[in-house]
């Protein structure tokens, strides 16, 4: 387990052995789960570990991001919520009742 895992809280990584996570290869969980489920501190942390064009990157490549994360990353990444695949998606997926 690397630096940047010691300073995040394990309860984040709840379905997943913690000391098998690679910071390199499983940087989308953890930025997944950072982002979603972080405070400040630990944003602020990833930011400075990855960057910020590997985390917008991966971001705006996310299935599923909840209103309130999406919002906070639009505004703290100035992206306009329409650059988010799970935006797309969203808008592409009609519902029964319409």
């Amino acid at each position: 387990m690397g630096k940047l895992l010691e300073k995040i809280n394990p309860v984040y990584f709840w379905d997943v052995r913690r000391e098998l996570l690679d910071e390199i290869v499983s940087r989308k969980l953890i930025i997944d789960r950072v982002f979603s489920l972080g405070n400040l501190s630990e944003i602020g942390q990833v930011n400075d570990f990855y960057g910020e064009d590997t985390i917008i990157r991966i971001l705006t490549s996310l299935n599923y991001i909840d209103p309130k994360t999406l919002n906070f990353i639009s505004l703290r990444y100035n992206i306009p919520k329409s650059k988010f695949k799970c935006q797309k998606r969203k808008q592409s997926i009609k519902k029964f009742w319409d």
